[in-house]
This record gives C-alpha cells, sequence and structure tokens, in this order.
C-alpha cells in the first residue's frame, strides 16, 4: 500500500489529494493527515520527520520527502500529471529549493482551514483514520 501524509489544514495540500485521487484510476493511492491519529502512528512507527511542510510518501516501506515523493507519486497515478515521474531530470537541490520556496509560503499563497478536511463519501476509502 502506497500511503500519503500530508498537512490536513493546507489548502493547497488538500487540493493536491483531490487532483491525485482523480487520477489514481488504478487505486494505488491512500491518503492520511499528518493531524490524524494514524498520521501520528506513521509517524512514529516510520520515525518520520514531522514539519508539516513535506508531502510523505511511504511505497513498501521506503520513505520519500519532498520532490522525490512527488516523483515517485507521479509513477503511481495516470493522465498528463504523470509526467513529474521526469523530475528525477533535475538537480535534487533544485526540485528540493522549489519545493521548500512553496512549502514555506503555502499558507500565505494559499490559505489553510481551522481543521483537517473531510472527505467525501466517494474518497472515504482512499482515506486511512
Amino acid at each position: 500500500m502506497n500511503i500519503i501524509l500530508f498537512d490536513g489544514i493546507c489548502n493547497l495540500c488538500n487540493n493536491l489529494v483531490s487532483f491525485l485521487i482523480k487520477f489514481d484510476k488504478n487505486n494505488h493511492l491512500h491518503f492520511t493527515a499528518l493531524q490524524t491519529n494514524a498520521g501520528e502512528k506513521l509517524i512514529h512507527k516510520y520515525h518520520l520527520l514531522d514539519d508539516k511542510k513535506s508531502i510523505i510518501l511511504i511505497k513498501e516501506g521506503i520513505v520519500f520527502y519532498k520532490s522525490d515523493a512527488i516523483i515517485e507519486i507521479a509513477k503511481e497515478i495516470n493522465g498528463w500529471p504523470r509526467l513529474f515521474k521526469y523530475g528525477f531530470l533535475f538537480p535534487k537541490f533544485l526540485r528540493d529549493g522549489i519545493y521548500d520556496l512553496i512549502a514555506r509560503n503555502r499558507y500565505y499563497l494559499f490559505g489553510k482551514q481551522a481543521s483537517c478536511a473531510i472527505p467525501s463519501e466517494n474518497d472515504k476509502k482512499k482515506f486511512i483514520f
């Protein structure tokens, strides 16, 4: 199972999750917010960095952060977003630098919610609570 941990109060992160669900036709991805009990358990189980500024992918027991997570996620989805899997062609310092710039400013640019968003009934099967 591929599990994506994300900042549940971040509008950008929530929109990204909705976007990924749309392109995950083979149901390879599952999601949990870092702020949930399931998120906290995964943080402890895998000794994850808990900076709430990184999307985290756990794929076959291997943990990926930041742009590496985006590249690995892109390998699991369908459609044009799959092109992000070629991100490895750019140097990691550049990819993560851009990632960090967006992550530092995501609340300012996209806003945040008071609490984690609740998935729709159709999407609930993709979430771990």
